[in-house]
């Protein structure tokens, strides 16, 4: 654990670096993936929805150093998708704005800026589908994705500050049918389920970014792993804990020792061993397994295995503090394999949740 924390401080040293000739070069750009290395591109986007992650960063600055640079900016970069917070195409508003709004608030108390992050949360709960009892992926009215599991906590959070029992059904209810129709008996998830429109019958799994329809996409269960435990956070519903274990298990039980896994596990001799971003996720989530899992054995499984995560991702292999020239901060992403987007890059959710994680160690 000392090694560790020496690289963990020798990280935020070179992510400090990293962040700020990122804003300084291309002031109030929101940039989603590297392309060699490089932030600024015209590279498809698919979907917008990683503008709060390099917020989220500028606040784990602010938080681990206490410098006011990083409040300054993490506030800026937070304005500049207040009006979000409105958006009915998206299914990702918790990623917008529990990143970036939510932190402020942690951090402050300002109930204006509570205030956010509530209406964030109500609109978000806008895309329920009554025949199905989900919310509804940016993709189509018949599709759900494993991925809205990370951003259902933000419901949750909203309906409890406004004591919205309609919320709260709804947030409830999405986690029951994702948990019953995206996460298979052995842990593994599913990236789509689809749903007929007229009667709310489940249909089909299906894949976006995955190998197959029926493989095991590891950013998919990574959101799954951290989002059932946040679920679980709100509810209490046992239920949800374990879904939430049953994807760390799997996760676990199927990911080389260093602990960071492709893009598919299913995938037959992957083109690209490593889905850093998938890692990092995973890391953090376990993280906060091993605080609400009642059991001490698999706490110390938990926290234990998100430590070696770390330890790995921390290395030379995949920070890329030893690659000259290379902007981002986390080398070995995966975006949108199928799309050919953001493969083998940094990716802003990877370098997000990287820190995240380092901050809770």
């Amino acid at each position: 654990m000392p090694d560790l924390t020496s690289k963990i401080n020798v990280t935020f040293d070179f992510a400090g670096r990293q962040l700020r000739r990122l804003i300084e070069t291309y002031p109030d750009y929101l940039p989603m993936y590297t392309v060699n290395g490089k932030w600024k591109h015209g590279g498809e986007s698919w979907t917008n929805w990683c503008e709060g992650f390099l917020g989220g960063q500028l606040w784990l600055m602010y938080q681990h150093t206490g410098e006011s640079y990083w409040r300054e900016k993490a506030e800026h970069y937070s304005r500049l998708i207040a009006h979000r917070k409105d958006d009915r195409d998206v299914h990702d508003l918790g990623f917008l704005f529990w990143s970036t709004w939510k932190r402020w608030y942690d951090m402050t108390g300002d109930p204006a800026v509570n205030d956010v992050v509530v209406h964030a949360g109500r609109t978000l709960s806008l895309r329920f589908k009554e025949k199905g009892q989900y919310l509804r992926s940016f993709v189509s009215d018949e599709s759900l994705f494993i991925d809205i599991m990370m951003n259902v906590g933000i419901i949750f959070y909203a309906a409890q500050h406004t004591d919205d029992a309609a919320m709260l059904r709804k947030a409830t209810q999405h986690c029951q049918t994702t948990r019953k129709y995206l996460v298979r008996g052995d842990g593994s998830t599913s990236h789509e389920g689809i749903f007929d429109t007229e009667t709310g019958a489940f249909l089909r799994q299906s894949t976006h970014q995955g190998w197959r329809a029926d493989s095991s996409w590891a950013r998919g269960l990574a959101w799954a792993l951290y989002g059932f435990g946040t679920a679980y956070s709100f509810t209490h519903d046992a239920r949800l804990l374990q879904t939430a274990e049953a994807c760390a298990n799997f996760y676990i039980e199927r990911t080389p020792a260093p602990g960071v896994p492709p893009n598919d596990w299913d995938e037959p001799d992957p083109a690209r061993p490593y889905e850093s971003s998938a890692a990092a996720i995973a890391a953090s989530g376990l993280l906060d397994l091993a605080k609400l899992t009642g059991n001490p054995a698999r706490a110390r499984l938990y926290r234990d295995y998100a430590l070696r995560i770390l330890d790995t991702l921390t290395g030379p292999e995949f920070l890329a503090i030893e690659t000259p020239g290379w902007e981002g901060i986390l080398k070995h992403g995966m975006y949108h394999e199928r799309k050919g987007l953001g493969v083998d890059e940094s990716v802003m959710w990877g370098e997000h949740f990287f820190l995240e994680a380092l901050s809770k160690v």
